[in-house]
Protein backbone atom coordinates (compact mmCIF):
# COMPACT_ATOMS: atom_id res chain seq x y z
CA UNK A 1 0.00 0.00 0.00
CA UNK A 2 1.34 3.61 -0.65
CA UNK A 3 2.58 5.60 1.91
CA UNK A 4 0.30 8.04 3.57
CA UNK A 5 1.83 11.65 4.02
CA UNK A 6 0.26 14.27 6.23
CA UNK A 7 0.63 17.72 5.78
CA UNK A 8 -0.45 20.35 7.71
CA UNK A 9 -0.08 24.02 6.69
CA UNK A 10 -2.40 27.19 6.90
CA UNK A 11 -1.58 27.94 2.97
CA UNK A 12 -3.63 26.49 0.73
CA UNK A 13 -1.38 26.75 -2.66
CA UNK A 14 1.13 25.15 -0.30
CA UNK A 15 -0.83 22.03 1.02
CA UNK A 16 -1.71 21.35 -3.48
CA UNK A 17 1.51 22.05 -4.45
CA UNK A 18 2.97 19.43 -1.90
CA UNK A 19 -0.23 17.02 -1.81
CA UNK A 20 -0.16 16.86 -5.92
CA UNK A 21 3.76 15.93 -6.59
CA UNK A 22 3.52 13.20 -3.75
CA UNK A 23 0.89 11.60 -5.24
CA UNK A 24 3.29 11.79 -8.50
CA UNK A 25 6.05 10.60 -6.52
CA UNK A 26 3.90 7.82 -6.03
CA UNK A 27 2.44 8.56 -1.80
CA UNK A 28 -1.12 9.33 -0.77
CA UNK A 29 -1.60 12.39 1.10
CA UNK A 30 -4.00 14.17 3.72
CA UNK A 31 -4.46 18.12 4.05
CA UNK A 32 -5.18 19.76 7.01
CA UNK A 33 -5.10 23.51 7.18
CA UNK A 34 -5.08 23.93 11.19
CA UNK A 35 -3.55 21.67 13.69
CA UNK A 36 -7.28 20.91 15.25
CA UNK A 37 -8.24 18.86 12.21
CA UNK A 38 -5.27 16.98 12.08
CA UNK A 39 -5.16 15.60 15.72
CA UNK A 40 -8.54 14.77 15.27
CA UNK A 41 -7.78 12.92 12.45
CA UNK A 42 -5.57 10.71 13.88
CA UNK A 43 -8.90 8.74 15.97
CA UNK A 44 -9.27 7.36 12.60
CA UNK A 45 -5.82 6.76 10.77
CA UNK A 46 -2.50 7.43 11.57
CA UNK A 47 0.00 8.58 8.60
CA UNK A 48 3.30 7.63 7.90
CA UNK A 49 5.03 10.88 7.99
CA UNK A 50 3.78 14.39 8.80
CA UNK A 51 5.02 17.69 7.07
CA UNK A 52 4.70 20.19 9.59
CA UNK A 53 4.05 23.82 9.15
CA UNK A 54 5.36 25.73 12.86
CA UNK A 55 3.37 28.78 11.88
CA UNK A 56 -0.60 27.67 12.48
CA UNK A 57 -3.50 29.35 13.27
CA UNK A 58 -4.84 27.45 16.29
CA UNK A 59 -1.55 25.97 17.62
CA UNK A 60 2.90 26.25 17.76
CA UNK A 61 3.68 23.41 15.43
CA UNK A 62 6.63 22.92 18.08
CA UNK A 63 3.48 22.13 20.72
CA UNK A 64 2.05 19.63 18.38
CA UNK A 65 5.77 17.79 17.70
CA UNK A 66 5.77 17.64 21.38
CA UNK A 67 2.93 16.38 21.75
CA UNK A 68 3.19 13.48 18.97
CA UNK A 69 6.75 12.39 20.39
CA UNK A 70 5.74 12.45 24.03
CA UNK A 71 1.99 9.97 23.23
CA UNK A 72 3.19 6.26 22.61
CA UNK A 73 0.64 5.73 20.45
CA UNK A 74 1.86 8.58 17.57
CA UNK A 75 5.77 9.26 18.59
CA UNK A 76 6.85 6.79 15.98
CA UNK A 77 5.67 9.39 13.29
CA UNK A 78 8.52 10.80 11.19
CA UNK A 79 7.83 14.45 11.11
CA UNK A 80 9.81 17.10 8.91
CA UNK A 81 9.11 20.80 9.84
CA UNK A 82 8.12 22.84 6.90
CA UNK A 83 8.45 26.39 7.70
CA UNK A 84 9.36 30.05 6.99
CA UNK A 85 11.41 30.43 10.20
CA UNK A 86 14.77 29.63 9.19
CA UNK A 87 16.96 30.70 12.57
CA UNK A 88 19.48 28.24 13.69
CA UNK A 89 17.63 28.40 16.92
CA UNK A 90 14.67 27.32 15.19
CA UNK A 91 16.59 24.30 13.52
CA UNK A 92 17.93 23.45 16.95
CA UNK A 93 14.56 23.28 18.51
CA UNK A 94 12.76 21.58 15.81
CA UNK A 95 15.38 18.31 15.80
CA UNK A 96 15.58 18.73 19.66
CA UNK A 97 11.82 18.31 20.04
CA UNK A 98 11.61 15.27 17.69
CA UNK A 99 11.71 16.14 13.79
CA UNK A 100 12.94 13.99 11.91
CA UNK A 101 14.09 16.88 9.42
CA UNK A 102 13.53 20.52 8.57
CA UNK A 103 12.75 22.05 5.70
CA UNK A 104 13.04 26.14 5.04
CA UNK A 105 10.59 28.24 3.26
CA UNK A 106 10.62 28.49 0.29
CA UNK A 107 11.47 25.50 -0.65
CA UNK A 108 12.21 22.98 -3.57
CA UNK A 109 9.34 20.29 -3.91
CA UNK A 110 11.98 17.78 -5.70
CA UNK A 111 14.03 18.83 -2.56
CA UNK A 112 11.09 17.96 -0.36
CA UNK A 113 10.18 14.49 -1.65
CA UNK A 114 13.40 13.67 -1.29
CA UNK A 115 13.89 14.08 1.84
CA UNK A 116 10.56 12.36 2.31
CA UNK A 117 11.79 9.38 0.91
CA UNK A 118 15.23 9.56 2.65
CA UNK A 119 13.17 10.00 6.48
CA UNK A 120 11.22 6.66 5.41
CA UNK A 121 13.88 5.14 4.43
CA UNK A 122 15.63 5.53 7.48
CA UNK A 123 12.26 4.90 9.49
CA UNK A 124 11.56 1.37 7.90
CA UNK A 125 15.58 0.79 8.82
CA UNK A 126 14.97 1.45 12.40
CA UNK A 127 11.53 -0.52 12.16
CA UNK A 128 13.11 -3.72 10.80
CA UNK A 129 15.22 -3.55 14.37
CA UNK A 130 12.41 -2.69 16.52
CA UNK A 131 10.89 -6.24 15.26
CA UNK A 132 12.53 -9.24 16.89
CA UNK A 133 10.33 -12.56 15.52
CA UNK A 134 11.24 -16.13 17.04
CA UNK A 135 10.80 -18.82 15.17
CA UNK A 136 7.67 -17.32 12.68
CA UNK A 137 5.16 -17.77 15.49
CA UNK A 138 6.47 -15.31 17.97
CA UNK A 139 6.64 -11.21 16.76
CA UNK A 140 7.38 -8.67 19.42
CA UNK A 141 7.17 -5.06 18.06
CA UNK A 142 9.30 -2.85 20.57
CA UNK A 143 8.76 0.31 19.59
CA UNK A 144 4.62 -0.13 19.27
CA UNK A 145 4.95 -2.20 22.86
CA UNK A 146 2.96 -4.44 20.61
CA UNK A 147 3.34 -8.47 20.85
CA UNK A 148 1.73 -11.34 18.77
CA UNK A 149 1.07 -15.06 18.44
CA UNK A 150 0.84 -15.88 14.63
CA UNK A 151 -0.14 -13.02 13.72
CA UNK A 152 -2.67 -12.39 16.89
CA UNK A 153 -2.50 -9.56 19.44
CA UNK A 154 -1.78 -10.67 22.82
CA UNK A 155 -2.51 -8.16 25.94
CA UNK A 156 0.31 -8.25 27.85
CA UNK A 157 1.16 -5.81 31.26
CA UNK A 158 4.15 -3.61 31.32
CA UNK A 159 6.06 -5.51 33.66
CA UNK A 160 5.09 -9.06 31.71
CA UNK A 161 6.21 -6.85 27.95
CA UNK A 162 9.82 -5.52 29.63
CA UNK A 163 10.31 -8.92 30.60
CA UNK A 164 9.94 -10.26 27.28
CA UNK A 165 11.99 -7.71 25.61
CA UNK A 166 14.92 -8.04 27.56
CA UNK A 167 14.71 -12.00 27.23
CA UNK A 168 14.11 -11.75 23.98
CA UNK A 169 16.56 -9.17 23.24
CA UNK A 170 19.44 -11.70 24.19
CA UNK A 171 18.46 -14.78 22.81
CA UNK A 172 19.73 -17.74 24.29
CA UNK A 173 21.05 -15.46 27.33
CA UNK A 174 20.26 -16.83 30.65
CA UNK A 175 18.80 -14.19 33.09
CA UNK A 176 18.55 -14.77 37.14
CA UNK A 177 16.22 -13.39 38.87
CA UNK A 178 17.63 -10.86 40.81
CA UNK A 179 19.23 -9.93 37.16
CA UNK A 180 16.26 -9.39 35.70
CA UNK A 181 14.51 -7.86 38.76
CA UNK A 182 18.09 -5.34 38.53
CA UNK A 183 17.55 -4.46 34.83
CA UNK A 184 13.48 -3.74 35.39
CA UNK A 185 13.05 -2.17 38.09
CA UNK A 186 16.86 -0.94 39.53
CA UNK A 187 17.32 0.43 43.01
CA UNK A 188 13.14 1.01 43.07
CA UNK A 189 12.28 -2.85 43.13
CA UNK A 190 10.47 -3.68 46.18
CA UNK A 191 9.35 -6.62 45.22
CA UNK A 192 10.68 -10.61 45.77
CA UNK A 193 12.75 -12.35 43.22
CA UNK A 194 9.70 -15.02 43.37
CA UNK A 195 7.31 -12.05 41.30
CA UNK A 196 9.60 -13.15 38.73
CA UNK A 197 8.26 -16.83 38.80
CA UNK A 198 4.95 -15.45 38.47
CA UNK A 199 5.04 -13.08 35.79
CA UNK A 200 6.46 -15.77 33.94
CA UNK A 201 3.63 -18.66 34.21
CA UNK A 202 1.79 -15.85 33.31
CA UNK A 203 3.82 -14.58 30.33
CA UNK A 204 4.11 -18.37 29.04
CA UNK A 205 0.08 -18.80 29.33
CA UNK A 206 -1.08 -15.52 27.41
CA UNK A 207 2.01 -16.67 24.86
CA UNK A 208 0.12 -19.62 24.27
CA UNK A 209 2.22 -21.93 22.20
CA UNK A 210 5.20 -19.51 21.93
CA UNK A 211 5.10 -20.05 25.71
CA UNK A 212 7.46 -23.03 25.38
CA UNK A 213 10.37 -20.27 23.87
CA UNK A 214 10.60 -19.12 27.29
CA UNK A 215 12.58 -21.90 29.42
CA UNK A 216 13.82 -21.96 32.89
CA UNK A 217 17.03 -23.02 33.82
CA UNK A 218 16.87 -24.66 36.94
CA UNK A 219 18.63 -23.33 39.75
CA UNK A 220 19.83 -20.21 37.56
CA UNK A 221 17.23 -18.25 35.99
CA UNK A 222 15.50 -17.76 32.61
CA UNK A 223 15.80 -17.44 29.15
CA UNK A 224 13.75 -17.22 25.59
CA UNK A 225 15.36 -19.56 22.48
CA UNK A 226 13.40 -21.18 19.91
Amino acid sequence: MKKLIAIVDDEPDILELVAINLEKANFRTAVYEDAGSFLHSLEQVIPDLLILDLMLPDADGFDICKQLKKDLQFSAIPVIMLTARGDEMDRILGLEFGADDYVVKPFSVRELIARVKAVLRRENKENEKRIITIADLLTIDLHKHETSVMGEKIDLTTSEFKILKLLALKQGWVYSRNQILDQLWGNDKIVLDRTIDVHIKNLRDKLKQAGKFIKNIRGVGYKIEA
